[in-house]
């Protein structure tokens, strides 16, 4: 999930990379078009595991707030409506989801742009935020049978046709 949705500077919602072209990007919006399209270098475009928010320590990744919520929220779409929310109630909740967060540096819109990714995310059956998978436990390579040693010969450089004028 964290490199393949997007989100571009000046379009609102989020997008879904779908396949590279040769001087672009193909993407699908996340919305109920699904409208595919492509983006080129002038648009800023960002992955959401690129994207952290402020704290008081370290910031945080965005995927991992968005896990917050999931977790607050039990998987469903949230429950602040940020049409009608005020300002105070909007980062009410967000204390909730993340309660060190940077009170100066992070702003109302912000926290509205975020729960309406939320939402987005959950109504395309994307819920997998952290995409971590369990580590496997690395087996000790079994040894090749033993083997008479052979010189390798090396190949000579192929030499290159010359050109019929």
């Amino acid at each position: 999930m964290k490199q393949t949705i997007l989100s571009i500077a000046g379009k609102p919602g989020l997008y879904k990379l779908l396949t590279r072209g040769k001087n672009s990007l193909i993407v699908e919006a996340l919305d109920a078009t699904h409208k595919r399209q492509p983006t080129f270098a002038n648009d800023r475009i960002t992955s959401l595991g690129d994207i952290a928010m402020f704290t008081d320590g370290d910031d945080v990744a965005l995927t991992q707030v968005l896990e917050n919520i999931k977790t607050l929220e039990k998987g469903k779409k949230s429950s602040v409506n940020i049409k009608t929310a005020s300002g105070d109630e909007l980062r009410e909740y967000f204390a909730k989801v993340l309660p060190n967060f940077d009170r100066d540096r992070v702003h109302t819109s912000d926290i509205k742009k975020l729960i309406q990714w939320y939402n987005i995310l959950i109504d395309n059956d994307i819920t997998d935020f952290l995409d971590e998978k369990p580590a496997e436990e690395e087996k000790p390579a079994e040894k090749a049978p033993a083997t008479e040693d052979k010189p390798v010969e090396a190949e000579a450089p192929k030499k290159k046709a010359a050109k019929k004028k």
